[in-house]
């Protein structure tokens, strides 16, 4: 493959479009989405004959073409003429298409893009915690005639040091995203999350622990001041009003007074409104919200898991699945596990064997071609082109199938009690997030097979559309490669 090839994709989506009417355009993992004036001046079967393309859909204002990991990267990158992004333009580009974004929808891709950002670190995180699991268990260390007592000091502090650094300054984290995101200094925010950590404030998890004998300071009597290590929703609002705050200040700052006066300004008032004002009242919330979540997902008879597997797919056709992120790692920082991945996962192998049923069964070439492709990116965790591109494309019933393996499998899992330790991973590199503890590992890996199994059989057998058993009239100029 050669810059030419992407060169040439692009120009032709952009000549079917139309450039006069493209507002404007950005990426994601696997989609270019473009601003767009008018719908229906749009060939959609123009689009998915071009090279590479798996796919379209309309969503939220926003016509997406759905290119697949890596080569959208590519095909974005010759589209702008091979120059890095500038942040200034892209921040434009999601300005416009947010404008179109209201409510609910709104609020949700804010805080994807506040979140997305944080997930790497997350995951790798919750590789290290496995690692550290498996490598220090009674199991293998006996295996060559250790115990833990044998394992040096240092080495587990540098073991610690890998796997509780990010939970540790998760608020710092949050906070420069947000920064970053409302258009603020990310290093203000950066900093203000620091604040919320300090070591010179006690340890949140110490107060936590009635065994610890830390207790938290008393301001003025009556206002507990504690660290919010783990406080997902103190740092999200904090580092969201700093933001705007600052913001703010700048607009009406004089010159020679900004540089130094608007971050200590903003660092005040954050400080104080975080540890004095908002944070022990955001703290008790969230502390509700994850005990409503676990409850939920602890409810008798797997009921819990039900919902949420049916749920999760549905979320993810309209784009409101980032909200999820915000719970899973809520989650993670005050349990240290994530469960809640764990029932939604299961989508993942759903989808993929749902694809791959209709793949396999198709007599028209162009949904093979595009169907071995979609599966094989759902396996590695990105499910827009079998979503849009095979399983909904056509026909209701695979959908249906989807759906109903996805919450059994998430009801499974919770009767199960499986739980992750880490998000981040889908499908076949999603077990990484259980290696922490062989049953949890294997049991999680079963239900995965499984579910994929009967998501293929039964499509296979009972939900193939009828459009994609006619064959080709004629051959196609599309060659997607795999």
């Amino acid at each position: 493959m050669n810059e030419n090839k992407y060169e040439r994709i692009g120009k032709e989506i952009i000549d079917v479009i139309g450039e006069d009417n493209i507002e404007s355009y950005t990426h994601c993992a696997t989609r270019l989405r473009f601003s767009i004036k008018d719908r229906e001046k749009i060939n959609d079967e123009a689009i998915e004959s071009i090279d590479e393309v798996k796919g379209v859909f309309f969503n939220a204002g926003q016509y997406q073409v759905i290119l697949g990991t890596g080569t959208v990267n590519k095909v974005y990158a010759a589209l702008r003429g091979n120059q890095p992004e500038q942040d200034e333009a892209q921040s434009k580009e999601d300005a416009s298409s947010a404008k179109k974004e209201k409510g609910i929808r709104r609020a949700v891709r804010t805080l994807a893009d506040i979140f997305i950002p944080i997930i790497p670190i997350i995951a790798a995180t919750g590789l290290f915690l496995g690692l550290k699991g498996v490598i220090f268990s009674d199991a293998i260390l006996g295996l060559i005639g250790m115990t833990g007592n044998d394992i040096p000091a240092y080495l587990k502090t540098l073991i610690s040091v890998l796997t509780d650094t990010a939970f540790a300054f998760l608020p710092a984290l949050i906070c420069w995203s947000a920064f970053k995101n409302f258009g603020g200094m990310p290093i203000i925010g950066f900093v203000i999350g620091l604040m919320l950590v300090s070591p010179a404030l006690p340890n949140a998890y110490a107060v936590a622990d009635i065994n610890s004998g830390v207790d938290p300071i008393m301001a003025f009597g009556f206002i507990p001041v504690v660290g919010y290590q783990g406080s997902v929703l103190t740092a999200l609002v904090i580092g969201i009003l700093g933001a705007k705050l600052e913001k703010k200040l700048r607009a009406v700052m004089p010159n020679a007074l900004d540089l130094i006066f608007t971050p200590f300004l903003v660092l005040l008032t954050m400080m104080i409104t975080g540890l004095l004002v908002l944070g022990p009242l955001l703290h008790v919330l969230e502390m509700g919200l994850v005990h409503v979540v676990t409850s939920l997902i602890h409810a008798p008879f797997g009921i819990g898991g039900l919902l949420i597997g049916f749920i999760y797919p549905l979320a993810v056709m309209t784009g409101m699945h980032h909200l999820f992120i915000m719970i899973e790692t809520t989650l993670l920082a005050n349990t240290g596990f994530n469960p809640l991945i764990t029932l939604c996962a299961m989508y993942g192998f759903a989808n993929a064997g749902t694809c791959l049923g209709i793949t396999i069964k198709a007599k028209k070439r162009t949904v093979k071609v595009a169907g071995v492709s979609a599966t094989l990116t759902q396996l590695l965790g990105v499910s827009e082109p079998a979503l849009f591109g095979v399983v909904m494309r056509y026909s209701m019933k695979p959908l249906y199938v989807m759906i109903a393996c996805s919450a059994v499998g998430g009801m499974i899992l919770s009767v199960l009690n499986i739980k992750a330790n880490s998000y981040g991973l889908a499908v076949i590199l999603s077990p990484l997030m259980y290696i922490y503890e062989w049953n949890q590992l294997v049991t999680y890996i079963v239900v995965g097979i499984v579910i994929f199994i009967a998501a293929f059989v039964i499509t296979s057998l009972f939900a193939v559309p009828k459009e994609v058993m006619a064959e080709d009239k004629t051959p196609t100029k599309k060659n997607v490669s795999i």
